[in-house]
């Protein structure tokens, strides 16, 4: 071998290299682009499934006329870092007659995650 055929090994060495970091760094990003996705999905399914559940409660409520608001269900397993304000009732028409439109968002570290709404009729 001569001088030159090494000083070229080494480059091409050099070159594979930085291929492979590029291949790495590429790699490892969506890595971490993935598990941010992946808590984002798990921060959703958590308020929709506290959401559906309070849903189901207020379904079963007596029916309030006038009302301003109805109750968390108590049974709720809310963990910390979790609430939910009090449900939030809008008459549809003044005077209340039959039908309202209860709003609910669950929050998480204060701010709010999801919101939905139902409308409660008197039957």
């Amino acid at each position: 071998m001569n001088g030159n055929n090494r000083g070229f090994t080494l480059i091409e060495n050099i070159v594979a290299l930085a291929l492979l970091g590029i291949v790495a760094i590429v790699f490892l990003g969506s890595i971490g682009t993935a598990t941010k996705a992946n808590l984002i999905a798990d921060k959703r399914v958590t308020a929709e499934s506290l959401a559906r559940s309070e849903v189901e409660y207020i379904k079963s409520c007596a029916y309030e006329y006038s009302a301003t608001e109805y109750p968390l269900d108590s049974t709720l397993n809310i963990t910390s870092r979790w609430s939910m304000p009090t449900p939030v009732v809008e008459a549809l028409h003044d005077p209340d007659d039959g039908i309202q439109k209860v709003i609910i968002t669950v929050q998480h570290d204060g701010k709010d995650a999801f919101s939905a709404f139902i409308y409660k009729v008197e039957r």
